[in-house]
């Protein structure tokens, strides 16, 4: 089997033709995962696994800063804006569910639309 190669199109070393990059890998590196194991997880080969591992060993540092800034961002959270667009889309969905239970409760009692 032919390894994947190692590219980064902007969002950091990943394997070519996925979305699979190091930070997806990462937690499970420094975990101690074996690297069947996440080969598995992620359907890629051993190998593969083990060339990002390599890769992460020879750009640790880089590898590190820049997941350090990843958790610092997701501890942040979203900015207020998008929460408050976020707040909407839930309202929204909530009124949805509401009217579609009421909906099926009418059809449920023969009260719903017939043609």
């Amino acid at each position: 089997m032919q390894r994947i190669p190692i590219i980064d199109r902007g969002r950091g070393p990943e394997f070519a033709g996925t979305r699979i990059t190091i930070y997806n890998l990462l937690p499970f590196f420094l975990a101690g995962w074996d690297p069947s194991k996440i080969a598995t997880l992620y359907r890629v080969s051993a190998a593969d696994v083990l060339a990002m591992m390599d890769y992460f060993e020879q750009h640790k540092e880089e590898v590190l800063a820049v997941h350090a800034r990843i958790e610092a961002r997701i501890a942040r959270g979203n900015p207020p804006e998008v929460e408050a667009i976020r707040a909407l889309g839930k309202a929204k969905l909530q009124a949805l569910r509401v009217e579609l239970a009421r909906k099926r409760q009418l059809e449920a009692n023969g009260e719903g639309n017939h043609l």
